[in-house]
C-alpha cells in the first residue's frame, strides 16, 4: 500500500483516485466508483464525494493506497 499526502483536511474520493495515480480521470472515477470496484477502509464505497481523511484506506484493481497528511 502506497502513502499519498493531501494538503488539506480531506480529499473527496474522486480526486484522491486520480493523485494516488489509481486512475486516469475524473470520468473513470465515476465509472469505477459507480460499479462498486473501489473500497474505502475495506467496504465498498459508492460515493464519488465521499470525504477522505488521513489514514483512510483506498483500494481498486488489486491496488492500495493510504491517504496521509503532506
Amino acid at each position: 500500500m502506497d502513502d499519498v499526502p493531501i494538503r488539506d483536511d480531506s480529499i473527496r474520493l474522486g480526486q484522491f483516485l486520480k493523485l494516488a495515480n489509481l486512475i486516469d480521470s475524473g470520468s473513470e472515477a465515476k465509472e469505477v466508483i459507480a460499479e462498486g470496484l473501489v473500497r474505502v477502509n475495506g467496504e465498498v464505497e459508492t460515493r464519488r464525494g465521499r470525504q477522505l481523511m488521513p489514514g483512510d484506506e483506498v483500494a481498486f484493481a488489486g491496488h492500495g493506497a493510504r491517504v496521509t497528511r503532506g
